[in-house]
């Protein structure tokens, strides 16, 4: 341990050396400690973010455990594929050659169950007015479903022959979803519910057909939704001119695991949704694939359309306000930061926030069966001065948290998009 000098018997020079040692050793601490202070606090910013993080994953089920493919979830992922490789397929093959050369080893259809019951519709009499004689006929057999039960409608075309005028007669094809296929219409469109929108996955409809004692593969049944997306496809466009008809619309974009055929792994692609507002006259949605994340799908989309966009602060949007779009904040978005701060960590900023919002929220419960302008001026009356109040609390408490935080992240939002969240007082068209 060293003893300190004896100040007494220290001449002039000796107290100047000792008095700048003691400043030069005070000045390194302080640096010292003021390098400490900044990596605790840089430290506690970095736990707050992943705390914040952690919590929205937990909430979203992102958990490693359910990132996990099991059996049924690579299925599914097989469906797909095996649905768009059929579109493709079908997109390409063109017209269909009159004599097509049989491939080998090609699988036989199983007859349909003889004990379904058979629809036989048919008819017997000639245009000139006398009765027909028949001579032979063509059978073909299409599998029909009414829920809960199947059926086989029989198309039996009939060929006629007239001794007075000597012709033949038969009954063309009638026209068919899948050509030379057996599901009718009917099957098909409860395929495509059962499927989309009753969450009924294929392998579980192929365990269905099956206690009904038809023996349909899942490869097949994915084929089906294969073709009737490409035969659908006309409605969708036709939908997509009508949707780009409308002033207002709302767009977002959201992940989809896409699985590369072969390669049992999946990455990240997005679907963007489209819709009209509410209050439209004719409700759409229109839904839109693309295997990136690129802003030139929405403006694809949307090309020549000029109208009001409710969107979130995604960057791909961007391009079209420059070209006649209006854009409109999404107040979901904005409150949804505030929502999940709150969750991380109980914020009370974030409660404050979501309170003022909440405000908001029950003004446009009020105006939902009003007139587009009666909403309007019920915006600029009693929304108004909560937004102005709201805008106010923000840039206050923006001032008290340091950069960085999730909290900063969370007003920042809000405070660059203020020109877009608020607008949607100036028209009554728009709904939140």
């Amino acid at each position: 341990m060293t003893t300190p000098p004896d100040l007494n018997n220290l001449n002039a020079d000796q107290l100047r050396q000792l008095a700048a040692q003691l400043l030069s050793d005070a000045a390194e601490k302080d640096q010292t400690i003021s390098r400490q202070s900044n990596q605790l606090h840089n430290q506690q910013l970095l736990n707050d973010k992943l705390k914040h993080e952690l919590a929205i994953l937990k909430r979203h089920h992102f958990g490693k455990s359910s990132e996990a493919l099991n059996a049924h979830q690579a299925s599914l992922l097989d469906e797909l594929v095996d649905a768009d490789i059929a579109a493709v397929e079908m997109e390409r093959a063109g017209p269909v050659d009159s004599k097509p050369k049989p491939e080998k080893h090609q699988p036989k259809r199983s007859p349909l169950p003889p004990q379904l019951p058979r629809q036989e519709p048919d008819s017997t009499q000639c245009t000139c007015g006398c009765q027909l004689q028949r001579i032979g006929e063509d059978i073909s057999e299409k599998l029909d479903y009414i829920p809960g039960t199947f059926t086989v409608e029989r198309h039996i075309r009939g060929k006629w022959a007239c001794k007075t005028c000597e012709s033949l007669t038969q009954a063309p094809v009638p026209p068919q979803i899948i050509d030379k296929g057996i599901p009718t219409s009917g099957l098909l469109a409860h395929l495509l519910i059962a499927k989309y929108a009753d969450h009924l996955p294929l392998y579980r409809q192929e365990k269905i057909f099956a206690q009904a004692g038809l023996a349909i593969s899942r490869s097949t049944l994915a084929e089906w939704v294969g073709r009737c997306g490409v035969a659908l496809q006309p409605l969708v466009d036709a939908l997509r001119e009508e949707l780009l008809l409308h002033p207002v619309l709302h767009a977002d974009e959201t992940p989809v695991p896409m699985l590369a055929p072969g390669k049992k792994k999946t990455h990240c692609a997005y679907i963007w949704a489209y819709c009209s507002t509410s209050t439209a006259a004719v409700k759409a949605v229109v839904y839109d694939f693309a295997e990136i994340r690129a802003g030139a799908n929405a403006r694809t989309f949307l090309e020549g359309w000029q109208g009001k966009l409710v969107c979130d602060d995604y960057s791909g949007y961007k391009a079209g306000f420059n070209k006649g779009i209006t854009e409109i904040g999404c107040m979901a978005h904005a409150r949804r930061k505030f929502y999940d701060l709150h969750v991380a960590n109980k914020s009370q900023i974030a409660e404050q926030a979501l309170q003022l919002i909440q405000q908001l929220y029950d003004i446009e419960r009020e105006a939902q069966k009003l007139t587009a302008e009666a909403r309007k001026q019920l915006r600029q009356q009693r929304s108004t001065p909560i937004l102005d109040s709201l805008h106010q609390w923000l840039m206050t408490h923006r001032q008290k948290v340091p950069n960085g935080s999730a909290t900063a992240k969370a007003i920042d939002y809000s405070l660059k998009r203020w020109r877009a969240l608020t607008r949607y007082c100036d028209d009554g068209a728009y709904r939140q």
